[in-house]
C-alpha cells in the first residue's frame, strides 16, 4: 500500500505546539529538486527526542537492572469497567545504547495513549550494556512483555488486545517477540509465558538479519548484527534462525511493515522480500509505504507516516483510524 503524504492538519497540534502539517509530498520535493533546491532534509533521531509530551507515564520496573523498565501510558476514560487495549513499543538504535532510549518511541507511545490505547514503552539492554546483547537484549523484552500480567492486576489493561510495534532494531525485537512461543526449550532465548497478540506493526523493521548484515556499516555504522549475535550469521548459524524473524516464519500473526518510502534502512524491496516469504508460509503480512517520508518520521505522531503508524496499530486492535 503507497500512502500518499499530502500535507494536512494535525489532530494533535495543541500536544506538538501547533505544528500545522506534515512534510510537503514527493510531488513537492521533486519540484523543488526541478527548480534547482534541495529536497526536504529528514529526520534524526534527536528530532524525535525533542517532540514536546503530554503524559510522560508512570516509570516502573520489570527487572532489576536500572534498564529492565518500562513507561506505561494509560488512555483517558480507562477503567476496570473498560480495560484499554495496548500496545507494546519497542525503540530502536541498531541495538547500540547511544543511539536511542525510550525517549525515542515516547511520542508515539504518548500519542498512541492520547488515541485511546494504552501503551507500554520499554527499555531494555543494549549489547554494549552489562548483560544484553545474547541473549540479555531478547530476554529484557521478553520479560517485559510478560509483566504486563501483573500490571494488569494494578492497572486497567485488557490482555486480551495486545499489539506489538518496534522501529527500526526494535521491529526486529518486536517481529521475534511475536514468534518467540515456538522457541525450541532447549534455546538460551526460552523463557516465560508468552500473552497471546493481535499482530505486530514493524516501523522501519529489520525483519531479516543476514540480509540487514550486508548493509550493517553503511546504515549502523558499526558491528551491529554479529554485536547482536555474538558472532556473525555464518558463524553462528543456531543463533540467527532463533533470532532473525525470516528464520522464524510463520509467525501466526498478522504483520505490517511500515516505512516512508526514503526509509534506507528498510527499504520497500526488502520489505516486500520478507511479506513474500511470510506469505508463502501462511501468515497475514502486508506492506504499507509512506510517499516522501524517511525512518524517523515513522516516529513522529505529526508527520504523515508517524499517524499511519497509529492508524496501522489500531487496525491490528480492530478500532477506526484515527486520521480523517
Amino acid at each position: 500500500m503507497l500512502i500518499p503524504n499530502a500535507g494536512r492538519r494535525c489532530a494533535l497540534a495543541a500536544f506538538l505546539l501547533c505544528a500545522a502539517t506534515v512534510t510537503p509530498s514527493i510531488a513537492s520535493a521533486q519540484g523543488s529538486a526541478a527548480r534547482g533546491g534541495a529536497a526536504p532534509r529528514l529526520m534524526r533521531a534527536g528530532d524525535v527526542d525533542t517532540v514536546p509530551l503530554r503524559d510522560l507515564g508512570a516509570r516502573i520496573a520489570y527487572g532489576r537492572d536500572s534498564l529492565q523498565f518500562g513507561e506505561l501510558r494509560l488512555p483517558a476514560g480507562a477503567s476496570n469497567d473498560h480495560r484499554a487495549p495496548i500496545a507494546i513499543i519497542i525503540h530502536g538504535g541498531c541495538w547500540f545504547s547511544p543511539y536511542a532510549s525510550v525517549r525515542n518511541s515516547a511520542p508515539l507511545a504518548d500519542a498512541l495513549a492520547q488515541s485511546g490505547v494504552a501503551t507500554w514503552n520499554v527499555e531494555y539492554r543494549r549489547y554494549d550494556n552489562p548483560g544484553g546483547g545474547w541473549p540479555g537484549t531478547f530476554r529484557d523484552v521478553a520479560d517485559a512483555a510478560d509483566y504486563l500480567r501483573p500490571l494488569a492486576t494494578r492497572y486497567p489493561i485488557d490482555t486480551t488486545r495486545i499489539v506489538i510495534a518496534g522501529h527500526s532494531a526494535g521491529g526486529h525485537l518486536a517481529l521475534w517477540l511475536a514468534s518467540r512461543h515456538a522457541l525450541d526449550r532447549t534455546s538460551p532465548l526460552f523463557g516465560g509465558t508468552p500473552l497471546s497478540v493481535r499482530g505486530v506493526v514493524s516501523i522501519g523493521g529489520i525483519a531479516d538479519l543476514r540480509e540487514f548484515y550486508a548493509r550493517e556499516r553503511t546504515t549502523c555504522g558499526n558491528p551491529a548484527v554479529e554485536s547482536l549475535l555474538g558472532g556473525t550469521p555464518d558463524s553462528v548459524p543456531a543463533r540467527l534462525r532463533e533470532a532473525s524473524p525470516i528464520e522464524r516464519l510463520p509467525l501466526g500473526v498478522p504483520t505490517v511493515h511500515l516505512a516512508g518510502e526514503r526509509d534506507f534502512i528498510a527499504p520497500v524491496a526488502v520489505r516486500d522480500a520478507y511479506v513474500t516469504a511470510a506469505s508463502a508460509r501462511g501468515d497475514n503480512a502486508r506492506v504499507i509505504t509512506v510517499v516522501g517520508d524517511g525512518h524517523f518520521e515513522a516516529m513522529t505522531p505529526y508527520k504523515a507516516a508517524g499517524r499511519a503508524v497509529i492508524d496501522a496499530i489500531r487496525g491490528l486492535l480492530d478500532l477506526p483510524p484515527s486520521t480523517p
